[in-house]
């Protein structure tokens, strides 16, 4: 960083100077990340799935309009499509009775009350396919992309969110991703309408131009084909934009969740405890399974040793137990420990260096003994039924 002053300034701003072209160039150097907040650190990690379970519980999901939009406008005109033919005898219908049946009825406060009435409960009525089939479509819309969610929060009304920022307005308005995307959506769209009608009509245009020589019922019905046909492929076109315009707004989504390193390691903290308090959790756990190990050893049928860094202590219950059982183990100290109690509970100690290395590796407390090491340890049993320690059969 440079700062040039003349006069006095340099006097007590710095203390060496270079002179340039006739002005004195004071110059210093100093690294800027020293000046940064932890806030400032840089969001790299994915969400995790916490963060992203409470974005859901906020309303905050990955979707795009397209989807919903194509949706609405396709079943609306299939709707229109299939029930056309009794909207157009309705509307006909009461077209023909107001031009000529209304003249004689008798025009009071209270008839045109009625009439009134008469006319919203019809036009409800031509209406209400049409109502319904844009709400399925809309709510289906949403919960193919998202799934069913509700929720309330984005109704609530939050004081800390409102802060003006022009740079941060001006970015968001003129300079984001989000409004590049919808400026590239919108010029899609009506370049992408356009040309469908133009093909649309240029393909319908002799049936256009014989319009006023058919009756209106059939013309009608003419330029309800092409509209439809306009509006289904325009809404097949929105359909395949959405599928670019999900990827865009999923990675958006993911992009605005990412967290700081600082972030992930508080809610690790939180979720799975501070990490000197899981690590005391820990050895509290092994020093309550070795304390339970100790009290079992006197109850072995025998010790195999390694013979001096390995123990593992065997029993054998006909009656409750498949095969011979593991019920504490031990290496080094521990080892050590386990070989002590034998001795003075008169238990057996059996040196066998790769059954006590195997059975140490492959077998937890509490599990019998592999299959591929009944052998081994049968003979095991045998020595013992041999020298009278044990009297079961194995």
């Amino acid at each position: 960083m440079s700062i040039t002053g003349k006069g006095d300034m340099k006097e007590f701003l710095f203390d060496r100077y270079e002179r340039w072209g006739g002005a004195e160039v004071l110059s210093f150097t100093f690294d800027l990340q020293l000046f940064a907040s932890p806030e400032d650190e840089g969001r790299t990690e994915d969400p995790s799935e916490k963060k992203l379970r409470e974005a859901r519980e906020k309303g905050q999901v990955v979707k795009t309009q397209e989807l919903s939009q194509s949706a609405v406008v396709i079943f609306g005109f299939l709707i229109l499509y299939v029930f056309g033919s009794w909207i157009y005898e309705s509307l006909f219908s009461m077209t023909r009775h107001y031009l000529s049946s209304f003249s004689r009825v008798n025009i009071t406060e209270k008839s045109i009350h009625l009439e009134f009435i008469k006319i919203i409960f019809e036009g409800g009525k031509l209406l209400l396919p049409l109502f319904v089939g844009a709400c399925l479509a809309a709510i289906l819309g949403n919960i193919v992309q998202v799934g069913f969610q509700i929720s309330t929060h984005p109704l609530k009304f939050d004081l800390g969110k409102i802060k003006f920022d022009p740079a941060t307005v001006m970015k968001k308005l003129f300079f984001s991703k989000q409004v590049a995307m919808n400026l590239f959506k919108t010029i899609f769209k009506v370049a992408a309408i356009g040309l469908i009608s133009y093909l649309i009509i240029m393909d319908d245009f002799e049936k256009i131009l014989l319009l006023s020589d058919i009756s209106i019922s059939a013309a009608l019905k003419t330029m309800m084909l092409s509209g439809l046909k306009i509006i289904i492929w325009a809404s097949v076109l929105l359909l395949i934009l959405s599928i670019p315009d999900y990827i865009f707004q999923r990675r958006e989504f993911m992009d605005s969740l990412k967290m700081t390193k600082t972030e992930v390691k508080e809610e690790l903290k939180e979720t799975m405890g501070d990490p000197y308090l899981r690590a005391r959790l820990r050895e509290m756990q092994r020093e309550i399974v070795m304390k339970n190990m100790i009290r079992e050893v006197p109850n072995a049928d025998v010790v195999v040793t390694n013979p001096t860094h390995f123990s593992i202590a065997l029993r054998y219950e006909k009656a409750t137990m498949e095969a011979p059982t593991v019920i504490a183990k031990g290496v080094d100290s521990m080892a050590l420990k386990i070989r002590q109690i034998a001795k003075d509970n008169n238990i057996a100690i059996i040196q066998n260096r790769p059954l006590a290395q195997e059975l140490y590796k492959r077998v937890n407390v509490g599990d019998i003994i592999p299959e591929d090491l009944f052998y081994t340890v049968v003979l095991v049993y045998k020595e013992l039924y041999e020298r009278g320690r044990f009297s079961e059969a194995i």
